[in-house]
């Protein structure tokens, strides 16, 4: 029975960081990823780009080169799966964790495809695979969506989009450029002020002038075949018609499976357990790296300010190694 130095689930950039200072100091691991490489970002919206600068994005050191000022998913892609193919990661694509749990100083994993055992776990796992769910009538029709790809598919539609973040300005500017008729249902008084700063006078000029309506102070209450219910700041109802619906209500890290784990999740944001200093949770040799850290408040962490989690981890790690 091999047992490995450390596990690592989740091969976003920082899944990859925490596998390359690993590599560097002679420890057995293994990066088990339910999708492709960065498979979160392969999923983000096609003409997606970072409010950071492309430094802000390397890991390990690895220069990150970019011809625009803040690069774009393709290129985020070409960077990260590069460094994967540089470094000869070792990594276990297409293969979903189901459980871990401890045996003595053992952690066994059970994933879909076999059973592994790892003296240490690291937990990467981002939010973007859970949606934030509206729970209202109709929210499992065909025509809602909690991902946004790209715009051609709603031309000469009726879209509502749900939100005010940087997906849902994204999403409305690109759709309403490509012949839709938006209309923006936000729960706030005004657009986020998260929203990037080169897009958010686009938004509110279209806005302004009536080329995007948006109804602030605004709730979805229901969404039928062919319309949608909502309430209006004055709370009255309305009904409009309507084709497809984009909730961008944000997204959500699989608390179930951080608790089955056997890790604390405390207040209402869900915030998990963990040293700030070492990155470890509340069960020994089981660390967090990267925005699953935040809980609910998915806008705590980023790939810029979590690459140093793996560092963290590792010096942990080989200082218990050293003490041994």
């Amino acid at each position: 029975m091999e047992i490995l130095d450390i596990l690592i689930i989740g091969a976003g950039p920082i899944g990859l960081n925490c596998a390359i200072e690993a590599q560097k100091n002679n420890l057995s691991y293994l990066i088990i990823e339910k999708g492709t490489i960065v498979n979160s970002l392969y999923h983000y919206p096609l003409y997606m780009r970072f409010f950071s600068t492309a430094e802000k994005l390397e890991i390990d050191g690895t220069p990150f080169i970019s011809p625009a000022p803040k690069p774009g998913r393709q290129e985020a892609l070409e960077y990260y799966q590069g460094i994967a193919r540089q470094k000869d990661l070792n990594i276990h694509l297409y293969e979903k964790v189901v459980k871990v749990f401890k045996i003595d100083d053992v952690f066994e994993i059970e994933t879909t495809k076999g059973n592994y055992f790892a003296k240490n776990v690291v937990i990467a796992t981002g939010f973007y695979d859970i949606p934030n769910l509206m729970n209202i009538p109709g929210e499992n029709l065909p025509k809602v969506k909690h991902y946004y790809t790209e715009p051609y598919p709603y031309a000469r539609q009726k879209v509502v989009i749900i939100g005010s973040s940087n997906s849902a300005v994204d999403a409305a500017l690109e759709t309403y450029r490509k012949g839709a008729e938006v209309t923006m249902i936000i729960r706030h008084s005004e657009i986020s002020k998260s929203v990037k700063y080169w897009v958010k006078p686009d938004i509110e000029n279209r806005i302004s002038e009536g080329s995007i309506t948006a109804h602030f102070n605004a709730e979805i209450l229901e969404v039928k075949e062919q319309s949608v219910i909502f309430k209006d700041h004055d709370h009255q109802i309305h009904e409009i018609e309507n084709d497809f619906v984009l909730a961008m209500t944000g997204y959500l890290p699989d608390f179930e499976f951080l608790r089955n784990s056997g890790i604390e999740l405390n207040g209402d944001c869900l915030n998990p357990q963990y040293n700030m200093e070492t990155m470890e949770t509340n069960i020994s040799n089981l660390y967090l790296a990267g925005v699953v850290c935040g809980g609910k408040d998915t806008h705590l962490w980023f790939i810029e300010n979590s690459r140093v989690h793996a560092e963290m981890i590792l010096n942990n790690i080989i200082s218990k190694l050293e003490n041994r």
